[in-house]
């Protein structure tokens, strides 16, 4: 039987193959939960660089957060991954694929991504 490890990654490679088969060349927005931080990154995968970045360990998203670990700091990191995509693209609608990893859409990372479309971003 195989460990959770090995399900979450295989999940995660799953998640990842079907979106950059679907991704017809926009940019992909993953997420990393941990326990105590959540990231988020915006990514070009024909040029395999990062275009933004954002996560709770910056003190201007955690400043005036009560935990770095719950749905309102993921709230925040959506907002300002999405504010920092579209001053990058200089778009005002930027059309991203929403890669969520091995993770259940749901609470922090749910949270992120209404977020994210809240403020500007399309998936």
């Amino acid at each position: 039987m195989a460990t959770i490890n090995k399900k979450f990654e295989r999940r995660k490679q799953r998640v990842r193959t079907i979106l950059q088969k679907r991704a017809y060349g926009r940019l992909r927005l993953s997420v990393y939960r941990s326990d105590s931080h959540i990231y988020a990154q915006l990514i070009d995968d024909s040029k395999g660089c990062t275009i933004a970045s954002a996560s709770t360990l910056e003190k201007d998203v955690s400043k005036g957060l009560k935990s770095t670990s719950n749905i309102e700091a993921a709230t925040k990191v959506g907002a300002v991954i999405a504010e920092r995509a579209i001053k990058s693209s200089k778009k005002k609608d930027l059309e991203v694929v929403f890669d969520r990893g091995g993770y259940i859409y749901h609470g922090r990372i749910k949270a992120l991504a209404e977020a994210a479309r809240l403020n500007g971003l399309k998936f």
